[in-house]
């Protein structure tokens, strides 16, 4: 067996001992904060005691021809990234999660899962960088692939402890961290809708993209279109403000029946300016943050087929809200899905790399307010249009957005302040090839990303 160390907090805290893959297994959630479901997990440590890292999740690939290649680049991934952060892995820690399908015991998944875990053995080896332990966790029992020992690790599998019984669970709650549940209900949170109201709720986006993307391709409607979806905004959070907050679910059907569905299209049109993407952005701490992540929320679910696409715009200010709030673990799967409406979404890749970082979201909130504050001064601005083309302003406004995306670029190779490395949650699928394009008729104009 072997033991893992699990520093809690900054190197001067109490630091945890796990001992073997039993408190190794149950520790998952809580680096997570959240139980990922049909994923590929992989944690770095370092030093003698093993303390963790940095942490890296994708969504197993489905067919056993991707495993090779993805194994490769899970392996290349966490250690480059975390010799970016100036500290290169000792060894890593595997987990494969996954439910059993129909007719299928945990034992079976274990065993077809075999391979890839050889696979990420073999691609981390490479990189001479061993895999300390590799664990599969399935049916409420896990597997270790590296122990051959069967009077501690035997063919049918361990079962997990009762969850809040570990040494683990014990020092998570101390510290206040949370599990969010699985990945999945946080996904589904996310999700387009799939009830009856989908089809009012496309038809309401069929009819504002024929009234809307007539505007925004006009310089003098676009300046009207990005006002109007301003304005919708803040009435829709000031709705939503008022409305008491309940459960999680209970919540978002309260906030689904708040928002009707001609609003919701109007807003998801009108996001995908990037302008008006990026003062919808300033929401992001205080009273209004609550409200704000509770309306990209909303609207994230309102992106149905065949405008799945349009998501990115909501999913990416969901990240960024949970992020600039404290919610790593929900900022991270919010930009993983945003990524995976649109894997050019240029905005949504810079946060999600600053984010699986680790680093400060302070040094862009202070660029949002910056700018909230010249233009609630009145400072002039020169303007030009092209239509069809993003707004580009004056040359105060064109270095005050340079420097954004500058210091969003900034932040992902800067060296993470606290110890316990980066998870990525919801990371982008690099073999996920992009689905067809949906016609320019039910897209709408998208300005920008």
């Amino acid at each position: 067996m072997n033991q893992h160390h699990e520093s809690t907090g900054p190197v001067d805290e109490q630091q945890i001992t796990l001992r073997g893959p039993a408190e190794l297994a149950d520790a998952l959630p809580y680096l997570m904060g959240f139980h990922p479901n049909d994923s590929v997990v992989m944690v770095a440590l370092h030093g003698g005691r093993g303390r963790f890292g940095g942490r890296l999740r994708l969504g197993i690939p489905q067919s056993p021809r991707e495993w090779p290649s993805v194994a490769g680049q899970l392996a290349e991934c966490l250690i480059k990234g975390s010799e970016r952060r100036g500290e290169r892995p000792d060894a890593i820690v595997v987990f494969l999660c996954q439910d059993p399908a129909e007719d299928e015991s945990g034992n079976q998944v274990m065993e077809r899962l075999r391979p890839l875990a050889q696979r990420l053995r073999t691609a981390c080896g490479e990189h001479d960088v061993p895999v300390l332990e590799a664990l599969c966790i399935s049916d409420g029992r896990y597997w270790s692939y590296c122990c051959p020992d069967p009077r501690c690790c035997p063919a049918e599998g361990n079962r997990m402890v009762m969850p809040g019984t570990s040494v683990m669970a014990a020092a998570a709650a101390y510290a206040g961290i949370q599990v969010r549940g699985t990945l999945r209900e946080m996904e589904t949170r996310l999700a387009p809708l799939n009830t009856s109201a989908a089809a009012e709720q496309q038809r309401a986006l069929d009819s504002a993209g024929a009234e809307l993307v007539p505007k925004i391709l006009d310089a003098t409607g676009r300046e009207d279109v990005a006002r109007e979806t301003l304005d919708l905004v803040r009435r829709l959070m000031a709705r939503l403000a008022e409305a008491t907050a309940a459960t999680p679910a209970l919540s978002d059907i309260n906030d689904d029946r708040l928002i009707g569905h001609d609003e919701a299209a109007a807003v998801i049109l009108g996001l995908q300016d990037r302008e008006t993407r990026d003062r919808a952005a300033e929401w992001m701490e205080g009273p209004e943050a609550h409200s704000a992540l509770r309306l990209w929320r909303a609207l994230s679910r309102r992106c149905v087929a065949p405008y799945e696409e349009h998501a990115a715009a909501p999913l990416t200010l969901a990240g960024w809200v949970s992020w600039s709030t404290g919610d790593e673990p929900g900022a991270r799967v919010a930009l993983g899905l945003a990524l995976r409406a649109d894997p050019e979404y240029t905005f949504a890749q810079l946060l999600h790399e600053a984010c699986n970082q680790g680093l400060d979201p302070e040094t862009l909130r202070r660029c949002l307010r910056g700018e909230r504050s010249a233009r609630e001064g009145g400072a002039d601005r020169a303007t030009t249009r092209t239509a069809g083309d993003h707004v580009e302003r004056g040359p105060r406004h064109h270095t005050a957005r340079a420097t954004r995306h500058r210091n969003v670029r900034q932040a992902t190779v800067r060296r993470r302040r606290a110890p316990q490395g980066s998870v990525r949650p919801g990371a982008k699928q690099p073999f996920r090839r992009r689905s067809g394009q949906t016609p320019p008729s039910r897209r709408g104009a998208r300005s920008g990303r």
